[in-house]
């Protein structure tokens, strides 16, 4: 195989591997929720996170390369801010329907 070849597969090979390995963190995210409250607040962060990703990426292959540092520099910096308050939010749901389903009703 010639070196434009090796490229390619590892390009698509890298990118397909990065989309399965989405899709399962997306599927064990949702199955491993406890109620319907977090499995919907699991499934619409789900959805933005995959709307959001792909918008990044398809800005960040429209952008000339020297201008992608303005496209990388913002989203490193929102990532960790929108992970620890979706993290926060679905713990909170899912005390909210713990403490719920284990209240005794009058």
């Amino acid at each position: 195989m010639d070196q434009q070849t090796l490229i390619l597969v590892g390009a698509f090979g890298g990118a397909a591997m990065g989309v399965v390995g989405g899709l399962v963190g997306t599927y064990f995210s949702i199955r491993n929720t406890n109620g319907p409250r977090e499995r919907g607040f699991v499934v619409r962060v789900a959805v933005l996170s995959w709307l959001a990703i792909t918008a990044f990426l398809a800005a960040l292959w429209s952008i000339p390369k020297p201008y992608d540092l303005l496209l990388w520099l913002p989203y490193m910096a929102a990532l960790p801010f929108a992970v620890r308050a979706w993290n926060r939010r679905q713990e909170q749901i899912r005390r909210e329907e713990s403490d719920a389903g284990t209240s005794s009703g009058p």
